[in-house]
């Protein structure tokens, strides 16, 4: 039986959509081999076309397109689910990004959408998005782009924020936020791909369906975050168009990663 690696993030999501693919709980003709690792790296990885299946950044898909093709299951976005900048004091957008601004990746959805909401930016330090709330609530940095559980914790580190990027995505697009695809290699065979693509539908419907049955997967990579944060996130980001991105999900990736933001 043939295996296939497939990159993942070990964020709530995805260990609660992919569950059931990656323990056998789902049919298929092959093997799958997780490999978690975080957004930006997976989409660095994505350069080489190391993974047979992997997420990405929808802000990564222009750089990679040659290499990977998206399939329409296992995407996050939707409606509410955009990333945010924070700063430790009220400030305007225009105000926080003449400091410091710490990012989670240059090829992340977040900060393709903070390039098109404001084109100039000052100093940007790319750091990993779990470090991001405590480098600006230190001092360290003046602001930070945060993406995945920061939205539901930064006011814990009393930070506040700055503008919701996904909120300003809607609002110029009326569409929703398009975040991250799940993508097969290219050279993959063409009813291979389509299994695949099945198969991660079946196992994010496995997840609706049976809800608590990824609880310890979920837990076992979560790092501190409370059940609370991660039951949060989940019905955040996994959602009907996880199933299938439809018409207007294909729509919001195509017009955000034909956006030439210039890095």
């Amino acid at each position: 039986m043939r295996e296939l690696t497939f990159g993942y993030s070990p964020c709530p999501n995805d260990t609660f959509a992919f569950h059931a693919l990656a323990h056998g709980l789902v049919q298929t003709s092959f093997t799958v081999r997780p490999v978690l690792l975080d957004i930006e790296e997976l989409n660095r990885r994505a350069h080489h076309g190391e993974f047979d299946l992997t997420k990405l950044s929808v802000g990564a898909f222009a750089a990679v397109g040659a290499r990977y093709r998206m399939l329409r299951s296992g995407a996050a976005l939707g409606h509410g689910v955009g990333p945010l900048v924070v700063a430790r004091t009220p400030l305007t957008l225009e105000q926080a990004i003449k400091g410091r601004v710490a990012i989670p990746g240059q090829e992340t959805t977040a900060y393709r959408l903070l390039r098109l909401a404001t084109p100039s930016l000052g100093d940007v330090v790319e750091m990993r998005y779990d470090r991001i709330l405590k480098a600006v609530s230190s001092g360290e940095v003046d602001a930070g782009l945060i993406i995945h559980e920061g939205r539901f914790t930064y006011a814990d580190h009393g930070l506040v924020k700055v503008i919701d990027l996904g909120e300003w995505w809607e609002g110029e697009t009326a569409l929703p936020v398009p975040l991250a695809g799940i993508c097969a290699r290219a050279d993959l065979d063409a009813a291979l791909v389509a299994e695949s693509e099945s198969a991660i539908r079946a196992s994010v419907q496995y997840a609706f369906d049976h809800p608590q049955a990824s609880r310890a997967y979920v837990r076992q990579h979560s790092q501190e975050m409370s059940d609370e944060v991660c039951d949060q996130h989940i019905k955040l980001y996994v959602n009907e168009l996880s199933l299938d991105v439809g018409d207007e999900g294909l729509r919001a990736i195509a017009r955000l990663a034909a956006s030439g933001v210039v890095r």
